[in-house]
């Protein structure tokens, strides 16, 4: 199987995991504006992560399983907030949130187990 089937499932979950890590945290960082603008901006955002999203897993699906497409998905996910949190809230991760975290992708690596 060819390295590109592998590999850009993978792409396409890390962009659409930074459209939707701005769609659902984004707006932290505007405290101030009014809920239903932060819903509407939040979902125009979530658009573009669905047009990522929905091609990953259809592309994926060929070369993995859906759960392993959806724990491959939470590692992404926890990678691009952990980089998210730090960079544009300010909030760096502490040690129980990495130890947490370290958890969630042992899960994941058992899901590629066969």
């Amino acid at each position: 199987m060819p390295a590109l089937d592998r590999l850009l499932p993978i792409l396409l979950l890390l962009g659409s995991n930074v459209f939707m890590t701005f769609a659902w945290y984004g707006h932290l960082k505007y405290r101030s504006a009014p809920l239903l603008a932060v819903i509407l901006v939040s979902w125009g955002i979530a658009f573009f992560e669905y047009c990522l999203m929905v091609p990953a897993n259809r592309i994926g699906a060929a070369v993995y399983s859906a759960p392993q497409l959806k724990g491959m998905q939470e590692v992404i996910t926890l990678l691009v907030f952990a980089g998210f949190s730090a960079w544009y809230l300010g909030q760096p991760l502490k040690w129980n949130h990495w130890a947490g975290f370290a958890l969630i992708a042992v899960a994941a690596w058992l899901i590629f187990l066969d």
